[in-house]
């Protein structure tokens, strides 16, 4: 009892000393040992967040994740608690969202015996960790080893132990019965109080810009330092194509915002692509680099290699910026700008019912500053990264590692209590009625300044964009792709005690503590024909 006890606590205290902040538990028995070394933390030394559900509480962990660049600690029970965090953990393997989680798990004797609770956990989440470890039952004999493993599960999360970059770590911890006591001495620590090991990340080589090329550098997710990105397209007088997530979508002569539409009608040659980042949402962006026949670089320290064209001749640490290309190119680029905004601006105009581009423009210009805005995927992100204006003074977030639309309420709850400014989520239907369950947590965290915002079509949108929408009959399309949904999503937030208001009185609460909803009704046929009008009207504008 004692030294699993000792054991739990030796590892919370290496995980503090390693830069973690926050932990994250779910209820359960087997975990008892690490909950009460959690929670003895916890009193100054760790946030402590308890989530009853392990799916919710996963997504939630990598939420606290984004918001904060660190890796938060989450601990399940064994059996199937465990398997429910594997939605979570794909999601930040495929996004590089440092996570260390630990699952309790039965002890030998009771495996492959029908024991209730047990499954076999050992590389439960298979290649979509960086790192998994198992020490078997906690033994003192071994007591020299375990802040050596903590801290090397910390480093391998924050990319710095291997060429993966950050992403999720697994830690399986047996534990016997009986799980509850009091830890004896740990074992020292290092004496300044820093982590057991000290880990630099790969380094790749700066590779220098031709002198005078007309360039073009596109930025997403993950892109690094914005103000960098953006100094060096300002150095090199080339457009700067900036996914809101990027960071990079601020004012500027270089940022090009509305490239999905501008790259819908008009066709640049540049010399030369420098990317930075994970890929846009926009299949007219990906098409354009994959075929726009210019030398393309990935700037990725962690030499990830994230280029679905197959496009990408070199992949390097950084870039070092040579003579600035002809001024007329980034004027045409930046005209093209212009044009492009001025035409979202007058088609908006014309619809004083609510849209979804023109929700998503709306919501992004006006969050305060300070606030941060997570994006479902399907059709959220891809309105907030086509007509968003550039703007300081906002994050925007996305679970865009695999694209699901699984657990975003409870990202946005996770970006909300590790940020600690205003959060928005902007959400479809199916990802509000998918992850209704964080809902029941948002209610128990009256202290998170959070609104979700609801764009209510009744069904899948984005499938109305795609070819099965004319080639099925309306009624076969409805039953497998359209699937309405036929609920009352604010009656269903009511349900969970969250008070649902008008965008304009939950931007003017932002700052003011507790979760509340915005529903705004849609109709999924009307927003094919707004999507199509703003298209249209940026074709004739560049025309």
């Amino acid at each position: 009892m004692t030294v699993q006890a000792t054991f739990a606590a030796t590892l919370t205290d290496e995980f503090v000393r390693a830069g973690v902040t926050d932990a994250v538990v779910c209820p359960g028995s087997r975990s008892t040992p690490l909950a009460l070394a959690m929670a003895a933390a916890g009193q100054g030394r760790l946030r402590l967040h308890v989530v009853v559900d392990e799916r919710s509480a996963g997504f939630f962990a990598v939420g606290l994740a984004r918001a904060t660049g660190r890796p938060p600690v989450l601990v399940t029970t064994s059996g199937t608690a465990a398997v429910e965090l594997h939605p979570a953990v794909v999601e930040a393997s495929q996004d590089g969202v440092p996570l260390v989680v630990c699952t309790a798990d039965r002890p030998p004797e009771l495996h492959l015996v029908g024991a209730p609770q047990t499954v076999e956990q050992a590389r439960l989440f298979g290649d979509a960790v960086r790192w998994f470890f198992e020490p078997g039952l906690p033994d003192a004999a071994a007591s020299a080893a375990w802040r050596s493993m903590a801290s090397r599960a910390v480093a391998e999360a924050v990319g710095g132990a291997g060429p993966g970059g950050p992403g999720p770590v697994h830690l399986n911890l047996a534990f016997r019965d009986p799980l509850v006591a009091e830890p004896g001495e740990l074992p020292p620590g290092r004496e300044d109080g820093g982590p057991w090991h000290r880990v630099d990340g790969r380094s790749f080589e700066q590779a220098p810009i031709p002198d005078g090329a007309r360039g073009v550098l596109v930025a997403g997710g993950g892109a690094g330092d914005p103000a960098a990105v953006s100094g060096l397209a300002e150095a090199l007088g080339w457009p700067l194509l900036a996914d809101p997530r990027s960071g990079c979508r601020v004012p500027s002569r270089a940022t090009v915002a509305a490239a999905d539409g501008i790259l819908r009608t008009r066709s640049f040659q540049p010399d030369i692509v420098v990317r930075f980042g994970g890929p846009w949402a926009s299949k007219v962006v990906n098409q354009w680099l994959g075929g726009c026949g210019a030398e393309q670089w990935l700037v990725d320290p962690h030499g990830r290699w994230r280029d679905p064209e197959r496009v990408v001749s070199r992949v390097v640490g950084g870039v070092v910026p040579g003579k600035a290309a002809p001024a007329g190119w980034l004027d045409e680029w930046a005209a093209a700008e212009d044009a492009a905004q001025a035409a979202f601006d007058r088609v908006l105009a014309r619809h004083p019912e609510p849209t979804e581009p023109g929700l998503a423009r709306t919501l992004l210009a006006s969050v305060p500053d300070g606030s941060a805005v997570v994006v479902s995927s399907s059709m959220p992100v891809r309105d907030v990264e086509w007509y968003a204006r550039p703007r300081d003074g906002v994050r925007v977030l996305a679970n865009r590692g695999a694209n699901g639309i699984d657990g975003v309420l409870s990202t946005a709850l996770g970006v909300a209590a590790g940020a600690g400014g205003p959060t928005f989520a902007l959400v479809g239907d199916l990802a509000f009625v998918h992850d209704v369950g964080a809902l029941g947590l948002a209610a128990r965290r009256p202290d998170l300044a959070c609104t979700f915002v609801v764009v209510d079509n009744d069904g899948g949108g984005i499938f109305s964009f795609l070819p099965q929408a004319r080639a099925l009959a309306a009624e076969r399309f409805e039953a497998l792709f359209g699937t309405p949904h036929g609920l009352d999503l604010a009656a269903v937030a009511g349900g969970f005690g969250l008070p649902v208001v008008p965008l304009d009185e939950a931007l003017a609460a932002a700052a003011s503590p507790g979760p509340r909803v915005v529903h705004v009704r849609t109709d999924r046929a009307a927003n094919v024909a707004v999507h199509d009008e703003l298209h249209a009207a940026v074709a004739a504008a560049l025309a």
